[in-house]
């Protein structure tokens, strides 16, 4: 909170008026007359109850000067839907709800029109009956809407007299918004109704390519971008902003916007917290910022998560305690080790996370499109893109999932393993450190064949040492190959390298790890840091029997 000088004056015997109380006075009325709209997706609701708004009115004025369909793809909780509620006020001719915005100043004609808007959002779609469900429920409120007379039981029919008939009766095109139109294939992932759903859904969207001649204006929103040919077929004119620089800002909060909408909310957390400005926006930035929706443009913030963390005026992980990650634990069933090999940073090619192909085994796009990863550097002549986790949030949450997954402690117990690891490690004592380690994998999981085995305890290890807090780097490279694990502590640096037995005794194993170690020179990069150096061998079981043992070099 700012901070006021005490001033006190007295004029003809009047009392004496404390300038600081009466500014605090102040200061509390207008905070407790900001009110944050968290969980509000309805853009009139916001407006008319007074919320904070990020005004973002520039951009839908950006879009609305053509008539091209257009797709944006963003994680959850990040704004989708109220960006289209946005849209839906501009095109239904709502004025006054855009009074003081930017778009107030751009706009010079406010043209009413008809608007469709098909909503995935509310249900589950875990079976084919319950999408088509779903279908009737959204195309009866349009029928009812417009009072249009039911033609057909079929789906697509009836969405085709729809759009025609509304153009029929009111004289102008329509505006169509679908939101969350991934939700029916996702929520089916990995059973016998995902197709069935992709399929249902193409079925229906099929009228809008015929339609096009009376569509003012299309905007397609979800999670991932399932191929079009799969899903919007014929619209292959698609726009497809989700990587476009132009709007990488379109959904989420910038850094710019941060300080120029929510001051007072950074600086009340920051008294809660009892840290100084500059502390509580480096401790945001680490939480909840670091989304990139292109190359060399600036991160924004998770806008559920922080408006979350300022009504709390607390540093919480907002995003996994919104809703169960059913869509990454799904991945993880299906793929369980392929993913532990982004941990370091992942590099790709853009059509390898940009698009979902059901029929591929790439689930790449699904992790980076649902928000686990986001863009973190570009080698602009290689075209090669390096996806990591965000921020600090979404990394702890998503090895928290990892490693419920893939270890045998139980859950209410690995906090406080972790705890005793990080304890461990700070004290240089490697076998306590290494025998809670060998408890969590006392066994190989039945998920992973044993013939993977290697790169299973690769990945348990490291996401066991990375949830201490310490650095943690695996397959770290220099000239003479790759050192396996490395943690690095305030003070110490521990170079792990892991065998399998294959059969061989333990000594003869261990010996070898640590013979690598020296011959690669996996140390010398770390020798002018000053901290003391730990050479560690872990040789476990072919037979996916865990940690055989492990040998230590100072």
């Amino acid at each position: 909170m700012t901070k006021y000088h005490f001033l006190s004056f007295c004029t003809s015997g009047k009392r004496l008026i404390n300038i600081e109380k009466f500014a605090s006075l102040c200061y509390n009325f207008s905070m407790a007359n900001r009110f944050l709209p968290i969980g509000i997706q309805d853009f009139e609701k916001l407006r008319t109850f007074n919320n904070v708004y990020v005004d973002k009115t520039s951009y839908i004025y950006e879009l609305t000067r053509t008539s091209s369909p257009y797709f944006l793809s963003r994680p959850r909780r990040f704004g989708k839907s109220l960006l289209l509620s946005t849209l839906e006020a501009y095109f239904l001719g709502k004025k006054d709800l855009f009074k003081g915005l930017a778009i107030e100043n751009l706009e010079k004609d406010w043209i009413q029109y008809p608007v469709i808007k098909i909503s995935f959002g509310a249900n589950s779609y875990e079976n084919n009956a319950r999408l088509k469900a779903r279908l009737n429920a959204i195309l009866t409120e349009a029928e009812e809407k417009y009072q249009i007379q039911k033609n057909s039981e079929d789906a697509a029919e009836r969405l085709s007299q729809i759009i025609h008939s509304v153009t029929k009766k009111t004289g102008k095109q329509v505006v169509i918004l679908i939101d969350e139109y991934d939700k029916p294939i996702l929520d089916a992932l990995y059973t016998e109704y995902e197709e069935q759903n992709r399929q249902e859904l193409r079925s229906f969207y099929s009228p809008l390519k015929d339609c096009d001649q009376y569509i003012r204006f299309l905007f397609i929103t979800g999670i991932t971008k399932v191929s079009h040919v799969n899903i919007f077929s014929g619209l292959n004119q698609l726009n497809d902003i989700s990587l476009t620089e132009k709007y990488s800002s379109i959904c989420g909060i910038s850094e710019s916007e941060l300080e120029q909408y929510f001051m007072p909310e950074i600086e009340a957390l920051a008294e809660r917290q009892e840290m100084s400005l500059e502390e509580t926006k480096a401790k945001l930035a680490q939480m909840y910022d670091g989304y990139h929706f292109t190359h060399d443009v600036e991160g924004v913030y998770n806008p559920f998560c922080l408006l979350k963390c300022f009504s709390d005026k607390d540093f919480g992980s907002y995003w996994f305690e919104s809703g169960t990650p059913s869509l990454l634990v799904k991945t993880l069933q299906n793929q369980p080790l392929e993913l532990t090999t982004i941990i370091n940073g992942r590099k790709a090619k853009e059509d390898q996370f940009k698009n979902y192909d059901p029929d591929s085994k790439n689930m790449l796009p699904v992790i980076y499109q649902s928000g686990y990863l986001t863009i973190k550097d570009f080698d602009k002549e290689k075209r090669i893109y390096t996806l990591d986790f965000p921020n600090r949030e979404i990394e702890d949450g998503f090895i928290n999932i990892l490693l419920k997954k893939f270890v045998t402690v139980p859950y209410d117990d690995l906090g406080l393993a972790i705890g005793n690891l990080c304890d461990a490690l700070e004290l240089h004592d490697l076998d306590q450190a290494l025998n809670i380690i060998k408890s969590a994998i006392a066994d190989l999981p039945t998920v992973v064949k044993k013939d993977m085995c290697e790169n299973y305890y690769e990945s348990v290890t490291h996401l066991m040492f990375r949830m201490t807090g310490w650095r943690v780097v695996s397959e770290l490279q220099n000239v003479c190959g790759r050192s396996d694990v490395v943690v690095a502590s305030k003070d110490s640096v521990f170079i792990f390298e892991l065998k399998m037995d294959k059969g061989r005794p333990f000594e003869e194993v261990a010996e070898e790890a640590l013979a690598q170690i020296d011959a690669n020179g996996y140390s010398e990069r770390f020798a002018v840091s000053g901290k003391k150096m730990y050479k560690v061998a872990l040789v476990f079981s072919s037979e996916g029997k865990g940690l055989v043992g492990w040998k230590v070099k100072a």
